[in-house]
């Protein structure tokens, strides 16, 4: 699981359900919008980590809501731009708006796949959030959502939660987790301090409405962030 939520804006409902499947197999959190204004929403309520979008949309066209992303909202999320416009011209000036590749259709699902993960390798700086479920944690900003609901936690309950984000579905030891939370300090915290730490997050994630439980007690070997 990458770890990288991905919104598709796309008004053809097959096309839309293909990309989500493919997307899907190779990890990634995918959201759908079947026009401009519901992308906008969805846009701004999870600030996903890479747009794919036709330019062909209706209530508000794929140009309008790449420029809105550009402009308006100031983000460099990486983009690409589905189109049936072919023409050297209309490409250009797809790009000047701010898209970072442009697939025309028809296309392969494999061929948008990669596509986006060579965008994904060039723009890597630009994504650093880690989201899970719905629970995104933006380490750039130190902020932490569910489902677009901002979390408030302590310094040490976010290095918690990104340490276990990071290591998706991996049982990471009360030791591993001591270290990566208080490294250069005399080690006079004890195990339990991790189980303090833990529990708070948990009251404060999974308190939430709709909210799962990521956070599982391995018995006598540490926690694991639950990824599916």
């Amino acid at each position: 699981m990458k770890g990288k939520t991905i919104l598709i804006v796309e008004d053809d409902p097959k096309i839309r359900q293909l990309l989500k499947i493919y997307f899907e197999k190779e990890g990634y959190e995918i959201m759908l919008a079947a026009d401009g204004t519901e992308g906008v929403a969805l846009f701004e309520k999870f600030d996903p980590c890479f747009v794919i979008m036709d330019l062909m949309l209706p209530h508000k066209s794929g140009e309008e809501l790449c420029k809105w992303i550009r402009s308006d909202m100031k983000s460099d999320t990486p983009i690409v731009v589905l189109t049936a416009k072919v023409s050297e011209e209309e490409r250009i000036r797809g790009l000047r708006l701010g898209a970072d590749d442009y697939v025309t259709k028809p296309f392969s699902p494999r061929e948008v796949v990669v596509r986006v993960e060579t965008v994904l390798r060039r723009t890597a700086n630009r994504c650093s959030k880690i989201s899970y479920k719905g629970l995104t944690v933006k380490p750039h900003r130190g902020e932490v959502k569910y489902n677009g609901e901002l979390i408030p936690l302590t310094m040490h309950e976010f290095k918690l939660l990104y340490f276990l984000m990071r290591h998706p579905n991996q049982i990471l030891s009360r030791e591993q987790i001591l270290q990566e939370l208080y490294p250069q300090e005399e080690r006079v915290v004890i195990d339990r301090t991790v189980d303090v730490h833990i529990s708070k997050l948990r009251e404060k994630i999974e308190a939430l409405r709709g909210a799962p439980r990521f956070i599982e007690t391995i018995r006598g070997m540490g926690y694991r962030f639950d990824a599916y």
